[in-house]
């Protein structure tokens, strides 16, 4: 009996049962289905995630490649992987500004490793194939320079300041622009302005995330930040500690105030790994998920203590690219996947962001 050739309309009908998870469609009624070809018994398309770094991707391509390869007649899928990261429909044209999503990264308090978490989680979305931007708001005590290995930026153009760039990530900081020693004893107008510049006066070019490293506490930078830049949404860094949830509590509220949607907590130092295995909780345990629960806000991780982690912020190589195998690296880019991945999922709701199944 004579096997009936396999048509696109087959195809898509087959691919119209593979659901996107997080978005909870179809990949056709999402439009994530692109140059679909048959030629005989193979059948090849593209799949066009929301993210790059969507942490779901191999679940959505086997799924895909099943469905397909369940239709008479097919005996080969060839299925491509691309992106189309979605804006998160706020305007930012008062600043000309072609950034698509702009997340700020904040703790209560510092020593807590916000800077860490901002520098690898750019570096990640970078890696991932994102076109990334990592903007220095801590006018005070400027580090992403140091963490990012670059002492300068490169030559002006005609109009504006070109960010320097390392590991595929564009950045800007005052660091930059004073000498490494020199402190900066601004009033809040002088900081404002110096943030809008940042914004305005650099050619940013077109970003999918804009990652903004904000100062400890909830002053004066925060409050620039959003007066100047509609943000998509904000991350709260806090160590498990009493008196760090303490901190990292005013730094959500001072989103809530804002009107910044809170994408969720971070946990950082959770705990240190011995070499028998077992687990020393320094700074105490559950912390994190304990103000998460608290704030209802999603839990997006823990990052545990190592060594390469501080060697890596002096040095200049983020841990995510000087030991990508090791469990903290696995760790933030495990949280930056799911950040983009709630990103995806609000600016497709265009809406306050909704939580996400994380899977392991």
């Amino acid at each position: 009996m004579m096997v009936k050739s396999v048509s696109k309309e087959m195809v898509l009908a087959a691919l119209n049962k593979v659901q996107e998870p997080e978005l909870r469609k179809d990949l056709v009624s999402l439009n994530m289905i692109d140059n679909l070809e048959i030629k005989g018994d193979r059948v090849s398309f593209t799949i066009v995630l929301t993210t790059p770094a969507c942490p779901l991707k191999t679940k959505i391509e086997s799924e895909a490649r099943t469905a397909v390869l369940s239709l008479p007649g097919v005996r080969n899928v060839d299925i491509k992987l691309s992106s189309n990261v979605p804006s998160d429909g706020r305007s930012r044209g008062l600043m000309q500004l072609p950034i698509r999503n702009a997340v700020a990264i904040a703790s209560g308090k510092g020593g807590v490793g916000k800077s860490t978490v901002a520098v690898n989680v750019a570096v990640a979305l970078a890696q991932a194939g994102a076109r990334v931007g990592l903007l220095d708001a801590d006018i005070y005590g400027p580090n992403i320079p140091t963490m990012m290995g670059v002492s300068k930026l490169p030559p002006p153009n005609k109009e504006k300041l070109v960010p320097a760039e390392a590991y595929g990530v564009k950045m800007m900081s005052i660091g930059f622009l004073v000498k490494p020693d020199q402190p900066l004893i601004w009033r809040g107008p002088m900081l404002h302005s110096a943030i809008r510049q940042f914004l305005s006066d650099v050619e940013w070019g077109e970003l999918d995330y804009l990652i903004v490293d904000l100062p400890p506490g909830t002053g004066d930078a925060a409050l620039s930040l959003t007066q100047s830049l509609p943000l998509s949404g904000g991350i709260i860094v806090t160590l498990p500690q009493h008196v760090s949830l303490e901190d990292a509590r005013r730094g959500m509220e001072m989103f809530r105030q804002l009107n910044v949607p809170i994408l969720g907590v971070v946990e950082n130092m959770s705990y240190l790994e011995l070499a028998d295995g077992t687990r020393m909780d320094i700074f105490g345990t559950g912390g994190g998920e304990q103000l998460a629960k608290e704030g209802d806000v999603p839990f997006l991780g823990n990052i545990p203590i190592d060594a390469k982690v501080r060697a890596g912020g002096d040095n200049g190589k983020p841990v995510i690219v000087d030991d990508p195998q090791s469990p903290a690296a696995c760790a933030l880019r495990r949280i930056a996947e799911v950040i983009a991945a709630k990103i995806s999922v609000a600016a497709f709701e265009n809406s306050t962001v909704i939580p996400i199944t994380i899977i392991d």
